[in-house]
């Protein structure tokens, strides 16, 4: 079970999300502004955190700022009503990793919360292996038993672990655009396109996985070992 450390200085928001994410399978730790959170991760395992920016005695910018600092890359997610692209620039130059806008839809925070760990799994497991076929976050890198071996660029290599992670479930355009390219405005639209394409072609020697595209919907991968 993972621990998730919710900060969040509206008290009814902060039992409302305790409640919701406790039923979605978490085990989550509360914290009413910056410096109370980090008193929690000075004693606790915290796997991911979801902070409001605007809070009394340490807003969320300082205590990520100081989270950082102090050396914890635990995933964050930044909620607030704040919504200009100054804000979220601020927000990922502090090392946030993603941003949502209030008032949140539980759903969609379970889903990000849920691939942001499964990104920071990537980090700290480093390999995914599917029959004889391995992707290696180390090296960015596709290869099989006989030594195969093919290069990924870090988004192509994140974009097939993403979708060889959750096999049969379609990803649509945006959603992918939405996890790894967030606030970048000045990219294109067809920039998901372009990597699968690129990441098909890379992959077309291994048998065991394949990316296909569902006809006006998005994205699957296939696991075939």
């Amino acid at each position: 079970m993972y621990n998730v450390l919710v900060v969040e200085d509206e008290i009814n928001i902060l039992k409302l999300m305790n409640i919701r994410l406790t039923k979605s399978g978490f085990n989550v730790f509360t914290a009413e502004n910056g410096e109370m959170a980090l008193n929690v991760l000075s004693k606790e395992e915290i796997d991911l955190v979801v902070a409001d920016v605007m809070m009394p005695v340490m807003d969320g910018f300082e205590f990520v700022e100081r989270m950082r600092a102090e050396g914890k890359n635990i995933p964050v997610i930044f909620v607030t009503a704040k919504e200009s692209l100054d804000d979220k620039r601020t927000g990922f130059n502090l090392g946030a990793d993603d941003y949502m806008v209030k008032p949140i839809d539980h759903e969609e925070l379970v889903l990000r919360i849920n691939a942001l760990l499964k990104r920071a799994d990537i980090r700290r497991t480093k390999k995914l292996t599917i029959g004889s076929c391995t992707l290696d976050y180390e090296s960015l890198s596709v290869f099989n038993s006989d030594g195969y071996t093919v290069q990924l660029s870090k988004k192509e290599f994140l974009i097939l672990y993403k979708l060889l992670s959750y096999p049969e479930r379609i990803f649509t355009k945006n959603q992918l655009m939405d996890e790894f390219w967030g606030y970048e405005s000045d990219t294109y639209s067809d920039t998901v396109k372009v990597h699968i394409n690129r990441i098909r072609n890379k992959i077309s020697s291994f048998p065991e996985i394949d990316v296909i595209t569902v006809r006006g919907l998005g994205y699957r991968g296939v696991k075939n070992g």
